[in-house]
């Protein structure tokens, strides 16, 4: 019987570790302490030199409880025990964030997961896990995007390069803790989710126990539901996909390609636009004002819907989604020969990549060389021979926004501007041929 209960788990793991080709990987075990997580550590211990896995786990240190450290050194502690690197990575969590402080808890623990130079991210979400998540978001209204609940893999970066994989996620908590029990596995218990204020553990704690009074299977038929829901979310991606063939110009839709479709299918390519660019998804009322707004405003009118994370705008008759701001009204980083310099809030990182013979001249760079925004008046020349222009001119010329123009991160160099994104640098400052220069590049953030 207890070996019965080990090997259905691993059994389990195992066929969606190999069906998401996770094989000959690096795998991060994301490890809380709790009998799930250790479960899963454990687990995948057992199993690793099969699938030539590289293992290692990763404890994201909140704060957030007084046994906090306590738990930080018993995953140290475990991971010793099975012979796996354990890394714990301290979080700030924003106890003013809107998402409440679950929600920040979360953001700054899957933020944490985005550093891993990793493959996948293992997390032991299981069956339960599934049929809450469900509920929850029905509760709130979800479309079939957020019924589809939580995937066995996708990915956690915009290039694909990490993914998030749930090995447990076709199991129920009673066959985890009965693996726990068996393997005679410690672990800890975290005394929030015992507190009914939160809503996952309402539910956990008291609708499942009823709704399984009645419906036993109620948990795996929840999971089959989501799956349903994921069919349907992709093939309404599909759908969005060929409509975006002749709506999707570079980062900008056309609103007179949204007109000439039904408005439900107006909706799926809106809201597959906002998620491509990665924003979370807007409530159905302000994606349908937002949709209504770009279909019926006069075409001269000034278009600035809030869709929560973003900003729905429209310019010569295209729409675009800008980050709402964060960044200070004035502000300026110098650059000092870095590779990276990290701009402010969400308007991404500068890169600098070493020429010979092109880009900007090295040797004419002088201090103060800094990044800042626009602030009226900037003159370039593009071209030997021509006549400087004003930035103001040949932005308006290469069609840019004006939303977008005051967000530029321009690159002076002793007060002259010397370099624009979208434009190019000023050829009085070129680097001749077998001279060392550097090539400047903006390097966009997923929202934007």
């Amino acid at each position: 019987m207890l070996k019965h209960s080990i090997n259905g788990v691993v059994v389990s793991a195992r066929n969606i570790l190999e069906a998401v080709g996770a094989r000959g990987t690096h795998v991060v075990v994301g490890l809380s302490g709790g009998v799930d997580s250790v479960v899963l550590l454990h687990c995948l211990a057992g199993i690793a030199p099969a699938l030539d896995l590289a293992l290692s786990a990763l404890h994201v240190h909140h704060g957030l409880s007084r046994n906090a450290d306590a738990w930080a050194q018993f995953c140290v502690d475990i991971c010793s025990s099975l012979h796996v690197h354990c890394n714990v990575v301290r979080v700030d969590v924003d106890r003013r964030h809107k998402l409440g402080l679950e929600g920040a808890a979360r953001e700054a623990r899957y933020a944490a997961y985005r550093t891993q130079q990793a493959d996948f991210i293992a997390l032991a979400h299981h069956q339960d896990d599934q049929a809450e998540t469900l509920l929850l978001q029905l509760l709130r209204g979800a479309g079939v995007r957020g019924l589809s609940a939580m995937p066995r893999v996708r990915a956690l970066d915009g290039a694909g390069r990490l993914q998030l994989v749930r090995p447990l996620l076709e199991l129920t908590r009673a066959q985890i803790t009965a693996y726990a029990r068996a393997a005679k596995l410690a672990w800890v218990e975290d005394e929030s989710n015992a507190d009914p204020a939160m809503d996952r553990n309402f539910l956990r704690g008291r609708v499942m126990p009823v709704i399984a009074e009645r419906f036993p299977a109620a948990a795996a038929t929840l999971e089959r539901a989501a799956q349903n829901a994921a069919d349907a979310a992709q093939l309404l991606d599909e759908l969005a996909q060929l409509d975006a063939h002749s709506a999707l110009i570079q980062d900008g839709i056309e609103a007179s390609a949204l007109a000439r479709l039904s408005p439900a299918r107006a909706r799926n390519l809106l809201r597959w636009f906002v998620e491509r660019q990665g924003f979370a998804l807007p409530a159905r009322d302000r994606l349908q004002e937002g949709l209504r707004q770009a279909l019926h405003a006069r075409g001269d009118a000034k278009l600035e819907v809030s869709l929560g994370e973003a900003m729905l705008r429209r310019h010569r008759g295209r729409l675009y989604l800008e980050a709402i701001a964060d960044a200070p009204a004035n502000w300026e980083c110098a650059w000092r020969g870095e590779t990276n310099v990290k701009l402010p809030g969400e308007l991404g990182a500068m890169y600098f990549e070493p020429a010979v013979g092109a880009g900007l001249s090295l040797a004419r760079l002088r201090e103060p060389t800094v990044i800042r925004p626009r602030s009226g008046g900037e003159r370039i020349r593009l071209a030997p021979g021509r006549p400087s222009r004003t930035l103001k001119n040949l932005l308006q010329e290469a069609g840019i926004p004006q939303w977008r123009r005051d967000r530029l991160p321009l690159l002076f160099c002793a007060g002259a501007l010397v370099w624009v994104p979208e434009l190019g640098l000023d050829c009085r400052y070129a680097a001749q041929s077998g001279e060392a220069g550097v090539l400047p590049h903006w390097i966009v953030p997923l929202r934007y």
